[in-house]
């Protein structure tokens, strides 16, 4: 009867034992996240407590048992050694796997991009949305005179060290620091043969990429066409012509829902008006591409003085040598925009 006693409480003991053992294995090794696939990203800022991040994982809605998870959190000092950043909760992931990458801080890079940026809190916005800080705390660092300095540029240029591009950069990256890595990509665009053609062309780097603005600016549908008008704005460079781009006159009123520039918009007072400074403008209009910057490095050779928009609404120009070609391709883009009852 003693035995019997004995060997039942032994069997209950392996029992339970199994059923733990199974039970860790299930907490430990069994995949508790469902995504169907698709990258699943969270974001644990700095100073977020052990609440505050597994709040975070659970509005993601990816965890299939948020208790063992808590569980294995616990069991593994996660609570005490939470780490900011972007983490990716990836299909059939572990309570091991994902609690291990939490803290020891081993998050996933942000693909940092920024294309159609026309003013620097357009820019400070978009750069906001990639790294933990507020577009206001970048937007300050863009208007700061002491930092822009630093970097070799002022607050009028300091969007000329921009390089739209696509950049591998931490979430927790601060701004500073993110400013002076794109100050990196930037030394690294501007290799000695593009200063080279930037030279021949008397121009500076920054100041290409403020040409380059509105060449962009002319041309945002066909990019084959900007070295052409490239070209063009080059030549009225080298005559000390006025540049008179649209663009920049739009950009000077700040209306940037003019579909037509008139005569009271070529009046308004800016630097940025080249229909009434010579030279270039202060700064560019926006960020231009990659593409565009080549443009104006691999300008046209050509003597064309002027363009227009057609007036088929192509999207192309039509150029011109002289004046007098201008006007009569400028007449007839005007008779068009009437007919289509674009007045402003």
């Amino acid at each position: 009867m003693k035995t019997s006693k004995w060997t039942y409480a032994l069997v209950l003991l392996m029992f339970l034992f199994v059923c733990f053992s199974y039970y860790a294995y299930q907490i430990v090794y069994t995949a508790n996240v469902e995504n169907k696939g698709e990258p699943v990203y969270v974001l644990i800022p700095k100073g977020a407590t052990y609440e505050q991040a597994m709040d975070s994982i659970d509005a993601k809605n990816v965890v299939i048992d948020r208790l063992s998870l808590r569980f294995m959190a616990k069991l593994m000092d996660y609570p005490e050694l939470v780490k900011p950043g972007r983490y990716e909760l990836k299909d059939g992931m572990t309570n091991y796997k994902l609690i291990a990458k939490l803290r020891s801080g081993d998050q996933d890079p942000v693909k940092l991009t920024y294309t159609n940026v026309r003013l620097k809190k357009d820019l400070a916005h978009k750069l906001s949305t990639f790294i933990d800080s507020s577009p206001k705390e970048i937007d300050s660092l863009l208007n700061s005179p002491s930092f822009t300095r630093k970097l070799g540029f002022d607050t009028t240029t300091i969007l000329t060290m921009f390089i739209p591009n696509t950049y591998e950069i931490y979430w927790t990256t601060p701004a500073p620091e993110m400013m002076e890595r794109m100050k990196k990509e930037y030394d690294n665009f501007w290799t000695p043969e593009r200063k080279a053609k930037a030279k021949a062309h008397n121009l500076t780097p920054t100041q290409v990429s403020i040409l380059a603005s509105i060449v962009q600016a002319e041309q945002s549908v066909h990019a084959d066409e900007r070295p052409r008008i490239a070209g063009v704005y080059l030549n009225r460079l080298k005559k000390g012509m006025l540049l008179q781009a649209d663009p920049t006159v739009v950009f000077a009123t700040g209306d940037f829902g003019i579909r037509r520039v008139l005569n009271e918009h070529l009046r308004i007072d800016s630097p940025y008006n080249t229909y009434k400074y010579k030279g270039l403008p202060p700064g560019p209009i926006n960020l231009p591409s990659i593409t565009s910057l080549n443009a104006v490095l691999n300008a046209e050779e050509n003597e064309y003085l002027y363009f227009c928009a057609k007036e088929d609404f192509s999207g192309y120009h039509a150029f011109a040598v002289t004046e007098a070609e201008h006007r009569r391709n400028a007449a007839r883009f005007h008779a068009a925009m009437n007919q289509r009852k674009i007045m402003r």
